[in-house]
């Protein structure tokens, strides 16, 4: 019998997982289903336990579920840890271990897919939510140049710093003005509603790469701004979702995947 995964969420019919993970599977050789499981609002334990009782072996975890994931699993990585949040879950023997791949999926997409070095780079992280705190310590580990998180509450921004201890900046958005940085990333769910963080103008400094974890056909607010203000590269996050995926795919099979020929076969099928 092929080894089960799925990707649990609410919504869950839009993952791209699927097709990702087959992907994967077919070239590597491995013998695996992939589904996607949707969980009621209120019923993400009772559903993920129930597809591991059916003989699943780990689990992806999307929107709203993270944080429920994170207490979850009885073993977390450090990046989980750091995250408070869980994506990625493996189930081996009795154990049910949490890992948060999304930072690295960020990281691996700028620096493998766009070419853009974090190292020595001064980079702005919008939004301090879950999106945001999935990325801090990956992005650290880079050293950049500076790394500043701007939201539009600062105490939540500077409770993130505080509970990362330290290693970057707190800001509101406004407070941003007459600051330039080098990579700017959006985090905020914004561009799902069609808005636009209230960024103040001229924060992209010369050469600069805007990269919003949102991705659609369409360009987002964030983006379209940024092209507005000059900004030299633009990314969405389709990369990010791949390279996250690779990851994931890494801790349940031990093998990893050529990210480049599936990210080519997403971005067709969204031309």
């Amino acid at each position: 019998m092929p080894d089960k995964y799925a990707v649990i969420g609410n919504p869950v019919a839009h993952s791209k997982s699927p097709q990702i993970h087959a992907e994967f599977a077919r070239q590597t050789g491995q013998d695996l289903t992939y589904e996607r499981l949707h969980a009621p609002a209120d019923e993400f334990t009772q559903t993920a336990s129930a597809f591991r009782a059916r003989g699943g072996r780990g689990l992806n975890v999307t929107l709203p579920f993270k944080g429920e994931a994170f207490h979850f699993a009885s073993l977390l990585s450090e990046r989980a840890r750091a995250a408070q949040a869980v994506n990625t879950l493996k189930f081996e023997g009795n154990a049910i271990l949490g890992d948060n791949t999304d930072g690295a999926g960020l990281v691996n997409d700028l620096v493998r897919n766009l070419g853009c070095a974090v190292t020595g780079r001064r980079v702005l992280l919008l939004g301090a939510g879950g999106a945001a705190r999935g990325v801090i310590k990956p992005l650290l580990e880079q050293k950049p140049a500076c790394l500043m998180l701007a939201n539009r509450t600062l105490g939540k921004a500077q409770l993130l710093v505080q509970n990362f201890g330290g290693g970057f900046e707190a800001s509101t958005y406004a407070a941003l003005a007459g600051q330039q940085f080098d990579l700017v990333v959006n985090a905020t769910s914004a561009s799902l509603a069609g808005e636009l963080p209230p960024l103040p103008p001229g924060v992209f400094a010369p050469g600069a790469l805007a990269y919003d974890m949102m991705y659609g056909r369409d360009e987002t607010p964030f983006l379209a701004f940024a092209r507005g203000e000059g900004a030299a590269a633009l990314a969405d996050g389709l990369g990010m979702l791949v390279e996250q995926a690779a990851e994931s795919f890494f801790i349940w099979r031990g093998l990893r995947p050529d990210t480049a020929p599936v990210l080519k076969l997403l971005r067709q099928a969204t031309a």
